[in-house]
């Protein structure tokens, strides 16, 4: 749980013109040596390196991200996890998914079990050797008209889909490249950044701020939003004191020579679903 509430879920190496690699000693200098964040493929690959150096058993799996908008899972292993053992019992270890999706605890590898958490009621379903990650949430509640709209109820809602076949790093490579390059990428369109916290989570999507509160009243999360003008983005990421590496970011992006225009993320259509499902990575 201490990864979580201290290493922010973020892409905002895509948005300032760095690339984002799997070399364990270049994320190890951007988020230990430089308390940065990042986004799957360096917060769950840093994870498995430190439990293994801990003596735990890790294995890496390869999960598919399922897209609301859609209905389906994604055709491409987007999302990695960790599987550990610990004391003779295996355990999902996933500290990198983000927002409201995210998973506080491991989550012991048996099917059909409930497993509650501060965020919600997460579990593990298995057909054909195939597992999905559900969770179910509470009731939301949000004072804003106008963002209210784009809450939905209580409702389980489907996460990740995975098998338990070992994966590389170099299985995640070219999708790792494609993912920070390609311009239909959600995460070369909207600049994330997203820290559990004690009662819920924070997080910057574009120019727009949200703050979840878990069980704000009994059986309700409170969920509040609001825009945040391009010239107090900075002063966002110290208040809430997320990354002392990053400061100055939005300037750093503005000016970032990365072969495609690298503009202020202002004119992107945020919606809290998109949002929910961007942390993915």
């Amino acid at each position: 749980m201490q990864h979580v509430l201290s290493i922010p879920f973020e892409n905002l190496s895509i948005h300032c013109g760095e690339v984002i690699t799997m070399d364990l000693e270049s994320i190890y200098d951007k988020i230990v040596v430089g308390r940065r964040g990042g986004w799957c493929f360096e917060n769950n690959l840093l994870f498995s390196w430190v439990l293994k150096e801990m003596g735990y058993s890790v294995t890496m799996l390869g999960s598919r991200v399922f897209n609301s908008s859609k209905g389906e899972f994604s055709p491409m292993e987007s999302h990695l996890i960790n599987k550990v053992i610990i004391d003779g019992t295996a355990y999902i270890a996933d500290v990198s998914f983000g927002t409201s999706g995210q998973i506080w605890h491991p989550l012991e590898l048996i099917s059909g079990k409930d497993q509650p958490q501060l965020p919600g009621v997460f579990g593990l379903t298995e057909e054909s050797g195939t597992w999905i990650l559900v969770k179910t949430g509470r009731e939301p509640l949000c004072h804003d008209e106008s963002f209210a709209k784009k809450l939905q109820g209580k409702q389980s809602k489907q996460i990740y889909s995975f098998t338990l076949t070992p994966r590389s790093v170099d299985h995640f490579l070219e999708t790792s490249q494609l993912l920070q390059t390609s311009p239909e990428s959600l995460y070369t369109n909207k600049s994330i950044c997203s820290l559990q916290t004690l009662t819920g989570f924070s997080a910057l999507v574009g120019w727009m701020y949200f703050e979840v509160i878990y069980n704000y009243q009994d059986g309700v999360d409170l969920f509040e939003f609001k825009n945040i003008p391009s010239d107090e983005i900075d002063n966002v990421f110290r208040a809430e004191s997320w990354l002392s590496g990053a400061e100055d970011w939005s300037e750093r992006a503005s000016l970032a020579q990365t072969g495609r225009p690298c503009e202020p993320q202002s004119h992107i259509s945020v919606t809290w679903q998109a949002a929910a499902d961007g942390g993915a990575l």
